[in-house]
């Protein structure tokens, strides 16, 4: 009986653990592409202030926290699907997101964990971005550099208009070093950015100009039926402040500062109403509707955009891709094998990282190469403006795709034919040129079109270096929740209907040309 009696006791006292262990871990959604102080690597191990900050939260709740990485905007629509439980469903987006309160009617927000400031940030030897108030008075416009979807690009088109350039970015990082390279006039960052590569000197040549403006908050978004779920971090986060938890953890990472001192004022008070509340002192706050008609003519501008890119660079491609499958086939051994070297080179990695190289690695290349060779102007001739690089990259990649469709038509050419035009006393040039080539060509053409009609669909990737086309005029706008069916639909009925006919010339010129050879 004994016996009985304590086995029964340990099942109580460990039931507690066990219970623990079948917790659901805590997933939380953010983009560690965003860097420091926010969610970044250090010797190997994942940090930042969010990390800890998820970490602490998770403990509170009896749980684990587990990160998952998706881009920073598509991070609360991942939150809007069903959580089955799933490894890359997710429970809660916290990643710096600006309360507004078109988030919070779709995804109910936790009470505020940081409250935020933008940053003006320029060069110091730029004399002509010394205020927010010249900002968008000087001639010729300000390119300002903003993260997407974030709440300074909204301060920003709502303040300054058609006045300045906005030129949007993935990263903070990114831009900076846009900023550096003086590819972009200034950036406009949150304070927690600015503090920590900017202030912190980790940018040496950059400044944050003038004092901070439009007052924010960070708060953790949930879904509209995690309530209770809601509540525990409400909880939580309260405790944290009131402790000064929180204080000493922005204190680690060089973020406390007097606007910090409101947040025990805001957890006290009902949230959201006293957001609401401080509506005047929230300058940032735009207009929080932005209808379909007030976008209709970027749409078309950045249709326009699309178009450009593929008929600037598919000519290129083409050409490039020509020479080379001539150099293959016909090159002596050297040439043979730089040539394919090349195709095999471009068609084996990804042309968004093709990109990246060309747009944001070759300048720094070129800073590195000119302080080494003492010329300073070499940082300047690897310094690609945003189209250049876009079409180039475009061109280099799609090339090698031009190369193997050109190279399987000279091969399909019989040798008979190259033969008897050298037996009539023709050159090698002369045999390719009217011989070779012209019926390369009959051959490859289908083909051809249809990679010119993938082309248009991968200029999308363009909107990664600057370039406003049809895909990054949706991530632009996709911040605004009313605007984003309409958007999405309008963006693939355009996509359509500029490949859908190049699709019906692919198809009647395959037709045409293989009765030809029949």
């Amino acid at each position: 009986m004994a016996r009985h009696l304590a086995t029964v006791a340990l099942f109580l006292l460990a039931f507690p653990l066990f219970a623990q262990e079948k917790k659901p871990p805590l997933r939380w959604g953010g983009d560690a592409n965003g860097g420091a102080p926010f969610i970044f690597e250090e010797d190997g191990k994942q940090t930042g202030f969010e990390v800890e900050f998820a970490d602490y939260l998770a403990a509170k709740v009896g749980r684990k926290a587990v990160f998952v990485q998706n881009q920073w905007d598509n991070v609360p629509e991942l939150l809007k699907r069903p959580n089955q439980g799933r490894d890359d469903d997710i429970d809660i987006a916290l990643n710096g997101y600006e309360y507004s309160g078109e988030r919070h009617a779709e995804s109910p927000t936790s009470v505020p964990y940081f409250v935020y400031t933008f940053r003006l940030i320029g060069r110091k030897s730029d004399p002509t971005v010394n205020s927010w108030h010249n900002l968008g008075t000087v001639e010729p416009k300000k390119r300002v550099g903003v993260l997407r979807g974030t709440a300074s690009q909204r301060y920003l088109e709502a303040r300054y208009g058609d006045r300045i350039e906005l030129v949007p970015s993935e990263t903070v990082t990114e831009m900076l070093n846009l900023v550096s390279e003086e590819r972009v006039d200034c950036t406009v960052q949150d304070s927690p950015a600015a503090a920590y590569y900017v202030e912190a000197g980790r940018y040496p040549d950059l400044r944050v100009v003038d004092e901070p403006v439009g007052t924010g908050y960070y708060v953790i978004l949930t879904r509209p039926a995690d309530g209770e779920l809601r509540e525990q971090l409400n909880k939580a986060i309260r405790e944290a402040i009131r402790s000064g938890w929180l204080r000493d953890l922005y204190t680690r990472y060089g973020l406390w500062n007097a606007s910090q001192q409101r947040l025990l004022y805001l957890s006290e008070r009902p949230w959201p109403e006293v957001a609401d509340e401080l509506n005047d002192e929230v300058e940032q706050r735009p207009p929080v509707t932005v209808r379909f008609e007030h976008v209709a003519g970027n749409l078309l501008a950045a249709a326009g955009m699309t178009v450009f890119l593929a008929v600037a660079s598919f000519p290129l491609a083409v050409l490039v891709g020509m020479g080379v499958a001539i150099g293959r086939v016909y090159g002596p051994l050297p040439v043979r094998v730089l040539a394919t070297a090349y195709v095999e080179v471009l068609r084996g990695t990804p042309m968004l990282l093709q990109l990246f190289v060309i747009f944001y690695l070759l300048p720094q290349l070129g800073v590195s190469l000119g302080t080494w060779l003492n010329a300073p102007w070499l940082g300047g001739l690897f310094s690609l403006p945003p189209l250049v690089a876009g079409i180039l990259g475009l061109a280099l990649n799609y090339s090698a795709n031009e190369a193997e469709n050109y190279r399987a038509g000279l091969l399909a050419i019989p040798k008979g034919q190259t033969e008897a035009s050298l037996a009539l006393g023709m050159s090698r040039w002369a045999i390719l040129r009217r011989v070779v080539l012209p019926q390369a060509f009959r051959i490859v053409l289908p083909p051809v079109t249809s990679d010119f009609i993938a082309l248009f669909k991968d200029t999308a990737v363009c909107s990664t270096i600057l370039i406003v086309e049809l895909t990054g005029l949706y991530y632009k706008y996709k911040m605004y929740p009313g605007l984003v069916l309409e958007l999405a639909l309008a963006v693939g009925l355009l996509y359509l209907v500029m490949s859908y006919p190049l699709s019906v010339l692919a198809g009647r010129l395959e037709k045409h040309f293989g009765k030809g050879e029949k």
